[in-house]
């Protein structure tokens, strides 16, 4: 893996967590948080997706919806589990 790749794979982790902390009211772990929860939630939606049959194509705007929906996955777990 080149350096191009990881920063890719960072800067799509760290969008990815952002829009999740936008959408999850509530949460917002700055960058590095955000990045964690970003490359978290791409490999929840790398496993959950294709185990239902769901493909959303390549690219990096697909990377980051795909990301997005995992990361959305994993905060509403963890409120889940705070609640609980």
């Amino acid at each position: 893996m080149g350096i191009e790749s990881i920063l890719v794979f960072l800067i799509v982790g760290a969008v990815a967590g952002w829009l999740a902390g936008l959408i999850v009211s509530g949460f917002g772990f700055g960058l590095i948080g955000n990045i964690v929860v970003g490359i978290v939630g791409a490999f929840i939606a790398g496993f959950l997706f294709p185990a239902i049959g769901i493909s959303l194509g390549t690219g990096i705007l697909s990377a980051i919806i795909h990301s997005t929906i995992g990361a959305i996955i994993l905060l509403v777990l963890i409120r889940i589990v705070k609640q609980a």
